[in-house]
């Protein structure tokens, strides 16, 4: 590389090893990124990219390897350091105070202060209404965390790292918690910040988002780096083999079938909220075995409310549910599961692991007292730990180490477990909210597989996904869910993305 070349790069990550005991999750890795560029950091599940990051950012020390900021070599111990250094990172799961205002969660740690020593908060205001319109960033700065969208939360994200003057701001999965809507403004916004000089990096999975924004892209596979290529040279399907080094099927095989008797029946349902408001509107649906019916929506239209009413969190005002006849309306979650009702939760980690549980612990979290595991209230770990080796091989539940801890573990090998347990439980209806949430295409292509698997075995699978691409892919039927009500249930050969997407935001068939 020659002078010129060094002199224009933003970021040099040089021969960067990182080793937790016997296990490395980066080997002897090189990485650079040009200044103003935006650069996609694109492994699997468990790759390496997040490890790679966070030793960028200070949050951990390089086993090996030396670190340069704008060609000056960097010894980054914590991100106060990286801070120095003009970095700023946006994490997957954002690092919010709820019940702070917008403003007081951007200054937190580094508020200005009047003559007297209190906290300034008028010029705190200004200050940062003054860089969310120069990029273009708009927020309600008297708001608070927890009653904003996941979308706006991640903007204070980026207004935070602003703030405190970064110039190289780091993306962790930036879109894993957005709507498609969300997605789209995301993508603009990170446009704009690079136009205004900004380097940015990304650590995703998601190919079409690579193709829409990214100027280049490094492959990162089992801990080592495979190449950097220009996006516009490659295609989706090219990056996706190099990330899982085979060739990934990118479409969902799926045979006709006729679908069965009706499993899950849903009349005239009315759920409320934690404000007490009507969020399921009497909402009626019919799932059939045999089948995948998918909801699409907009997210904040019920379907969380939806979720927790069929699986027993969230109490049902009128209406009934059942399975196979069975009236299981405010049955308590076990009870429903009893009946062959199990569910992959949206939100992995409040509802789906128990993070503190060991990877072991968590795969046999619903079924701890069967005796296939325990005995008079004494757990079989000879049992578990042959049961969990097994399922960690059969899903690919990265490290292989059974004993480690689920909330040390990437948000996809998260996803694993949780979709590993609930597939094993033989479910008569499987409910999946989110399920490829933060997974990689070689996982993503899995778990289709097996969700498709499902229905041919006769199972009913309901898939609820803010994924449209997802629920064109995967489903017989789809409902389009607006305002806690089913508008409309096709076939899905008799629909598109255009009607749907029209039927999502509230519009009407004849609108078309």
């Amino acid at each position: 590389m020659s002078d010129v070349q060094k002199a224009n790069l933003a970021v040099e990550m040089i021969n960067i090893t990182k080793k937790f005991g016997d296990f490395t999750a980066n080997k002897d890795i090189n990485l650079d990124v040009k200044k103003g560029e935006i650069h996609a950091l694109l492994g699997e599940n468990g790759a390496g990219k997040s490890t790679l990051m966070n030793i960028l950012y200070g949050l951990y020390t390089p086993t090996e390897g030396e670190i340069r900021i704008n060609g000056e070599i960097k010894d980054i111990k914590d991100p106060n350091e990286a801070i120095k250094c003009g970095l700023g990172m946006v994490h997957q799961h954002f690092m919010l105070i709820e019940p702070f205002t917008v403003v007081e969660n951007i200054i937190l740690g580094m508020e200005p202060k009047t003559k007297l020593g209190q906290i300034d908060l008028k010029a705190a205001r200004k200050n940062v209404m003054d860089i969310s319109e120069k990029y273009g960033l708009k927020i309600d700065p008297d708001e608070k965390i927890e009653n904003i969208s996941v979308g706006m939360q991640q903007r204070v994200e980026i207004l935070k790292a602003l703030y405190r003057g970064a110039d190289i701001l780091i993306f962790d999965e930036p879109t894993a918690v957005l709507t498609p809507q969300e997605i789209d403004e995301l993508i603009n916004i990170i446009k704009g910040l690079s136009e205004q000089g900004k380097t940015i990096i990304i650590i995703t999975h998601k190919l079409r988002e690579i193709k829409a924004m990214a100027n280049r892209c490094t492959i990162i596979r089992h801990g080592e780096k495979i190449n950097t290529v220009d996006v516009s040279d490659v295609t989706e399907a090219d990056l996706a083999d190099m990330m899982v080094g085979r060739q990934v099927e990118l479409k969902v095989e799926k045979k006709d079938q006729e679908a069965g008797d009706t499993t899950l029946k849903v009349e005239n349902l009315v759920v409320k909220d934690i404000r007490n408001i009507n969020k399921v509107n009497g909402l009626n649906l019919e799932l059939k075995s045999g089948e995948i019916l998918g909801i699409a929506g907009v997210d904040g239209n019920g379907q969380s409310e939806l979720l927790e009413a069929l699986t027993g969190l969230r109490h049902i005002e009128e209406g009934n549910v059942y399975v196979k006849d069975i009236n299981i309306t405010n049955k308590k979650p076990k009870e429903i599961q009893e009946v062959g009702l199990f569910n992959i939760p949206e939100d992995r980690q409040r509802r789906g692991l128990v993070l503190d549980f060991t990877i072991a612990e968590n795969l046999i979290l619903e079924n701890f007292s069967d005796e296939r595991f325990s005995k008079k209230g004494i757990l079989k770990e000879k049992e578990i730990n042959n049961f969990a080796t097994e399922l960690s091989e059969k899903f690919d539940i990265r490290p292989r180490d059974i004993n480690y801890l689920a909330g040390d573990l990437s948000g996809g090998n998260q996803q694993k477990i949780i979709i590993a347990r609930e597939i094993t439980n033989d479910p008569e209806v499987l409910i999946a909210a989110q399920p490829t949430r933060g997974l990689d295409v070689g996982a993503i292509e899995y778990v289709h597989k097996f969700l498709v698997e499902q229905r041919n075995k006769g199972k009913a699978v309901l898939l609820i996904s803010f994924e449209l691409d997802e629920i064109l892919k995967l489903s017989d039927k789809i409902c389009v869910i607006y305002e806690g009500k089913i508008v409309k249930t096709m076939n899905r050969k008799d629909t598109d993305e255009r009607e749907i997407g029209l039927l999502m935001a509230g519009g009407k068939t004849h609108e078309i």
